[in-house]
């Protein structure tokens, strides 16, 4: 993630010594990304990751914390976090909360084939039948309240046509959440942002999922729909690859059944999941927050996958 909140090694130094880590050895900035400062951070014990949060705040940060560790326990492949010796997985460096979690195996795949997709698509399966009984609630904080807010935020910046375009979508959008249809969703905890970069791959071996500081409890299928319009598209057109599409979704559905109202909302899901990310881009862009290491992402990426999400329909679920 972007580092905002610069922290030397020499700064951990002493705030490591209430973690069961040993000495801190060395500290490096990740440099993706735009929500939190991350570092990779070398102890004694190993390798981990340390989190700065720049926007989430104390009383926020136990759902995801928590429900990362819920999953954990379940089974399902993602960070651990790490308690201090009081007991507490979110402490204040230099008065912001932070937090520790281990570091997991293997790197990004940046060029799917099916068989990524098909593991990908079985675990987050795994993880939303996991998240059944976490106690924990908080909606998904960049839903649909938010792009209500963000929307006359960006207008301005935009030219008619993409003005035009926002403007039906998010009326198409607030027609479909409150259908009856929309309402028969199966929900839950989700992650709400598994890009490419946010799950680690050993060869086709998935290792885990990680990044978990957009979760929040919304519909599962939102979540399957973000996933697929990062996993399974052509990158320089927003075109799906039926082949990928394919194998995720039937690797999800054979760990977790797809129901027939999911089948009738799919298609305007998948818009959905183009919305959002294509108006936290375009916020990003147009109001951008100073860091050490920032580049904010292109929003006609996402523009582009929502434009061929209306044009053309997608491989149904089952």
């Amino acid at each position: 993630m972007a580092v905002f909140t610069p922290v030397t090694l020499d700064d951990v130094t002493q705030w490591i010594k209430q973690f069961p880590l040993g000495s801190a050895l060395e500290l490096k900035g990740i440099s993706s990304g735009i929500e939190n400062s991350n570092f990779f951070l070398t102890t004694e014990r190993g390798e981990f990751v340390l989190t700065i949060f720049e926007n989430l705040s104390f009383e926020q940060l136990p759902f995801y914390l928590n429900l990362m560790r819920h999953l954990a326990d379940r089974g399902v492949a993602v960070p651990a976090p790490v308690a201090n010796d009081q007991g507490e997985l979110i402490v204040a460096l230099h008065g912001k909360p932070a937090s520790i979690v281990t570091k997991l195996e293997g790197s990004s795949q940046m060029s799917p084939r099916p068989a990524h997709c098909a593991e990908v698509g079985a675990m987050l399966a795994r993880m939303h039948l996991a998240g059944v009984d976490y106690e924990l609630e908080q909606p998904n904080l960049r839903g649909l309240a938010w792009w209500n807010q963000t929307t006359p935020l960006v207008l301005p910046f935009l030219s008619d046509d993409k003005a035009h375009l926002l403007r039906a979508e998010m009326h198409f959008q607030e027609t479909f959440a409150g259908c009856d249809t929309y309402q028969q969703l199966q929900s839950g905890p989700v992650h709400a942002d598994l890009f490419r970069n946010n799950v680690m791959f050993d060869g086709e071996r998935l290792t885990g999922f990680f990044d978990f500081y957009f979760a929040g409890c919304d519909t599962w299928l939102f979540d399957v729909a973000v996933t697929v319009n990062d996993w399974c598209i052509d990158v320089d057109t927003g075109v799906l690859d039926e082949a990928r599409v394919r194998a995720l979704l039937d690797a999800y559905h054979a760990v977790r059944p797809f129901t027939a109202a999911e089948q009738t909302a799919w298609q305007p899901m998948l818009r959905a999941g183009a919305l959002r990310f294509w108006l936290s881009r375009l916020y990003d862009f147009y109001l951008p927050r100073e860091a050490e290491m920032l580049t904010p992402h292109d929003p006609t990426h996402f523009e582009r996958i929502l434009r061929e999400r209306i044009a053309k329909p997608a491989p149904e679920l089952f």
